[in-house]
């Protein structure tokens, strides 16, 4: 029996058994990636009109929105792992049948929350696994260890992409859309944390990437990415985690942290916001305290905390598409820019980039003690969403 045939019982802990691999490269190698469960089930959300948000610069209140999406989800999984991706205005995670109801539950109280607290309309959707096969896309899936506990989903098979399209085009009353509904509830944001300052380059610029190549055969595409990321090491001299955008020098915490307000109104919930502010304050004068002293207080360790939060960045992923962060000086990213014209104009791929002047982290804290916690990072300016207006439009004037 394949793990996309596995029965319902076995299938909950599916990416709980996935073996993971820890060197960044292998994710090209598409015949690793496993079958997602027939019985699972896509979560979407996606902040509507963000390009219009972002160009407000409220590009944080879109990432913070984005990265809840991904925290309510996760906090109803309890010990079940699933796996996801974010993507700077939304996220994206996959999850067993057996918690459907309640992932969409967290998803609808996060729309009420984007739209009442925000002001930001939050679709979202549920697709399941299987319309996706029947409609010819598949959702393969690899477990990226960053560090031990904390992993990243690589997604293969066109079927993250197929979703994304389908909830777009979604007409109302859609069996993929999700209707709000009051039994919903407030969503449980618990971890979601937005403290530290925005990550400063060392180069001078941050510069978002989407790559995806233009060869529909597995093998092609995954010698082309490979490539890319050979090509792009080599133009900046180094690896690239070297050009990660959160470093020993990009890094800074203040007091009180700017992103405190936006953090306290998404994790108020009942408490209201008064009193969650006057927590993440308090909290917060203890962690910069920490960070000042390089000292420990209860569970939050500075020095142990920063080298692990390296290590536990998004600034690389796969979901169909090569999505990376790096930070570049400008002659890099100009470098970088001819590199990928050169090879689309070639018609061996297509490319969105986006620079800005900083970088943002957004970050999902579930336990100090035991290490778990990661960090979303987007280009300052709306990185992703920019990106992405410039792939699709290559996308679309791209000949067949």
């Amino acid at each position: 029996m394949t793990s996309g045939q596995a029965s319902s019982g076995k299938s909950d802990r599916f990416y709980n058994e996935l073996a993971p691999f820890s060197n960044f490269a292998e994710f090209v190698e598409f015949d690793a990636y496993d079958p997602v469960p027939d019985d699972w089930v896509v979560m979407i959300a996606d902040v509507q009109g963000s390009t219009r948000a972002i160009e407000e610069g409220r590009y944080k209140d879109v990432n913070m929105v984005g990265a809840a999406s991904i925290t309510a989800i996760l906090n109803v999984c309890g010990d079940i792992e699933v796996p996801f991706v974010f993507g700077g205005d939304g996220g994206t995670l996959v999850v067993p049948g057996s918690l459907r109801d309640a992932a969409c539950d967290a998803l609808i109280g996060l729309q009420a929350i984007s739209r009442d607290t925000f002001g930001l309309p939050l679709r979202v959707g549920a697709i399941p696994v299987a319309d996706l096969r029947a409609q010819g896309a598949e959702v393969r899936v690899r477990k990226y260890e960053l560090s031990a506990g904390n992993h990243l989903a690589m997604f293969a098979g066109g079927g993250v992409e197929l979703c994304d399209r389908l909830l777009k085009s979604a007409a109302p009353g859609s069996p993929y859309l999700l209707e709000p509904r009051p039994r919903a509830g407030e969503p449980d944001l618990q971890g979601l944390s937005c403290r530290w300052e925005p990550l400063i380059p060392q180069g001078g610029r941050m510069m978002t990437i989407m790559v995806q190549g233009t060869n529909s055969d597995p093998a092609r595409e995954g010698a082309l990415l490979g490539e890319v990321v050979r090509a792009i090491s080599d133009i900046l001299g180094h690896r690239l985690q070297d050009s990660a955008p959160a470093s020993v020098r990009s890094m800074t915490f203040r007091w009180p942290p700017r992103g405190l307000a936006l953090e306290a109104r998404a994790t108020a919930g009942h408490r209201g916001f008064p009193r969650r502010y006057l927590a993440v304050l308090a909290s917060s004068l203890i962690q910069f305290w920490c960070e000042r002293l390089d000292r420990r207080a209860g569970s939050y360790n500075a020095p142990v905390y920063r080298e692990e939060l390296r290590s536990n960045t998004d600034f690389r992923k796969y979901d169909g598409i090569l999505r990376m962060i790096l930070d570049v000086s400008e002659t890099q990213s100009e470098r970088i820019a001819r590199y990928l014209e050169h090879e689309q104009d070639a018609g061996r791929l297509v490319y969105g980039a986006h620079l800005a002047d900083t970088a943002l982290m957004t970050c999902l804290v579930f336990s100090l003690e035991r290490s778990q916690h990661l960090h979303f990072i987007d280009g300052s300016d709306g990185g992703f969403a920019m990106a992405a207006q410039a792939f699709k439009s290559r996308l679309g004037t791209r000949s067949p």
